[in-house]
C-alpha cells in the first residue's frame, strides 16, 4: 500500500481547470464561489489526477538530476534500449507495453476538495479477475484503489483504476 500527502491552495485548482478547458468560475473566481452551494472555491472532478507529481514513486515524475523516460523521442536523456534477435517474438511484439492499457477510470466523490485541505493519498490493489479475449489470449484486468483522506481524515474522492493486461500481444492484421 503507498502513500503520500499533498497540500491543496487555489492557484492549483485554477491551473489545473485551466489545463484542462474548464472556464467555470467555481475554479477560480473566490466572489462567485461564495454564492454556489459549495460557498466558495473547490477543486474541479479529476483535479486528483494531478496529485501523481506529489507521488514521490511515480514513474512518469521527472527527478531532477536523473534522465527519465518522458514522452520525448530521446529529449530526456533515456535512449531506447537495443533489440537483440529475436525480442519481437519472445514478447509478441511490443514487450509488456503493448499488452497493457487503462481500460475505467471511476470516481466517486464524498465531499468537495478545497484550497486548503491536505490530502493523505492511499493507494491498494482492489479486486483482479480474467475474461477470455478474442484475439489477444486471456485478459487479466485489475483494479487499483486510491483513496483521498482530507486533513482531518474524512474521505473526499475515492479513485478506482481498472487496468488490462492481454494474455498476448494483439498486432494490427
Amino acid at each position: 500500500m503507498a502513500e503520500f500527502k499533498f497540500s491543496v491552495d487555489a492557484s492549483q485548482i485554477m491551473l489545473f481547470a485551466r489545463s484542462v478547458g474548464d472556464k467555470n468560475p467555481i475554479y477560480h473566481d473566490a466572489e462567485y464561489a461564495k454564492g454556489t452551494e459549495p460557498g466558495g472555491i473547490v477543486a474541479s472532478p479529476t483535479f486528483v489526477q494531478a496529485s501523481a507529481q506529489y507521488d514521490p514513486k511515480f514513474a512518469l515524475r521527472p527527478v531532477i538530476g536523473k534522465p527519465w523516460l518522458g514522452s520525448g523521442k530521446e529529449a530526456t536523456g533515456l535512449k531506447p534500449k537495443e533489440k537483440k534477435e529475436g525480442d519481437d517474438k519472445k514478447k509478441g511484439g511490443g514487450g509488456d507495453s503493448a499488452r497493457m492499457l487503462h481500460a475505467e477510470q471511476q470516481y466517486i466523490y464524498h465531499k468537495p476538495i478545497r484550497p486548503g485541505d491536505e490530502l493523505t493519498v492511499t493507494t491498494k490493489r482492489g479486486k483482479s479477475w480474467e475474461k477470455e479475449g478474442r484475439r489477444g489470449g486471456t485478459m487479466s484486468f485489475a483494479e487499483v484503489i486510491t483513496e483521498f483522506r482530507d486533513q482531518n481524515g474524512d474521505l473526499a474522492v475515492t479513485a478506482i483504476s481498472v487496468g488490462v493486461t492481454t494474455g498476448k500481444a494483439v498486432t494490427q492484421s
